[in-house]
């Protein structure tokens, strides 16, 4: 089969003729129909400190997809030939304290696809037949690969009140927009969105963002306090992982607000932790993955609702043959989610 392999510690990846992975009793062998590029992605191709610390070349790269399942292992009760599947794709040990409490989704012996295991960038994956979810067979290959991140966005969300709440998205990259979706669904009174870039910001819109607000020519704490009343906002969701932005976040947010923390800084970010979190009476969540299987079944509700639609931010389409293309505009900041399909 044809596969993208990261094949050697430095920039770029390429495109090679792979054997076809065989399921195992437990596992499920899926004809890929779509996939989506992530910015774990191209922090891979890119090959930057963080991808060089964690991936070992070669490797077959790309952790979100969708697809047809063509083969199942011989323990597989669940699941049959020909149902759609999108994948969980953090896998994890089941009996380590988080994973026996019901918290897997900070499992401490966490494996993802793409990273640390075989990922999805080819004709056919194979996968832990506990980590697929079934998908109506209607719902569009692309959107169905999306759901992966959109559950990001759906755990950040949704990891405290937001119906009737103002919410204000730091970073509109594709979690971000997604984020923005999902709290309009979710019942958000007012959502602000705020990015250094006018391309993402006007996706933003398009997800249904109240607000726009460029950080660059406008402050972002006196604009959100503008919008509410100069009380500050009830919910931050900081997807964004830049420390200026996040010392933003905690400034515009109102006491006894919640800031829940999808973005990942590249370093330390110095805080005031007594006025900005202690004295105001604030919660502070962390957010890592999706929460199994909860954020799935809240995921596949918004989109089979349709209180969110995911077409407007899928701005680009290529073949996995014109990977090159797709890492490209994803690298360059204008646009949305990029597909590539196998």
């Amino acid at each position: 089969m044809r596969a993208l392999v990261k094949h050697h510690a430095g920039f770029g990846a390429e495109l090679r003729e792979v054997p076809i992975p065989v399921p195992g009793p437990d596992e499920v062998l899926i004809k890929v129909r779509a996939t989506t590029i992530c910015g774990t992605d191209v922090h891979i191709y890119r090959w930057d400190d963080w991808a060089s610390a964690r991936v070992k070349p070669p490797m077959v790269f790309g952790h979100e997809f969708s697809g047809e399942v063509v083969e199942v292992g011989a323990g597989v009760k669940h699941l049959s030939v020909g149902d759609h599947v999108s994948a969980e794709t953090h896998i994890v040990c089941g009996h380590c304290p988080q994973c026996r409490r019901g918290e897997a989704h900070v499992c401490a012996n966490t494996e993802i696809i793409g990273v640390h295991r075989t990922g999805c960038f080819a004709e056919y994956a194979v996968m832990p037949a506990d980590n697929l979810w079934k998908n109506k067979k209607e719902l569009p290959p692309e959107v169905a690969s999306a759901m992966e991140p959109m559950g990001n966005a759906v755990h950040t969300a949704l990891s405290g009140p937001i119906a009737g709440k103002s919410v204000a998205v730091i970073g509109c990259g594709p979690i971000g927009v997604m984020a923005v979706a999902v709290a309009k669904a979710a019942g958000a009174s007012r959502v602000i969105a705020l990015d250094l870039n006018e391309y993402r910001l006007d996706l933003a819109r398009k997800m249904g963002a109240d607000v726009q607000i460029h950080s660059g020519k406008q402050d972002p704490v006196r604009e959100t306090e503008k919008w509410t009343e100069g009380r500050g906002v009830d919910v931050v969701l900081e997807m964004s992982g830049n420390a200026t932005a996040i010392r933003q976040g905690f400034s515009m947010l109102t006491a006894g607000g919640r800031i829940s923390m999808l973005g990942l800084p590249t370093g330390p970010v110095e805080l005031d932790v007594s006025n900005e979190i202690v004295m105001k009476g604030i919660q502070v969540h962390g957010i890592v993955g999706r929460r199994m299987y909860e954020t799935w079944q809240q995921t596949a509700a918004f989109l089979e609702s349709g209180q969110v639609d995911l077409e407007p931010m899928i701005t680009h389409r290529f073949s996995l043959e014109e990977f090159e293309k797709g890492f490209e505009q994803m690298m360059s900041g204008h646009s949305g989610k990029v597909v590539l399909y196998p």
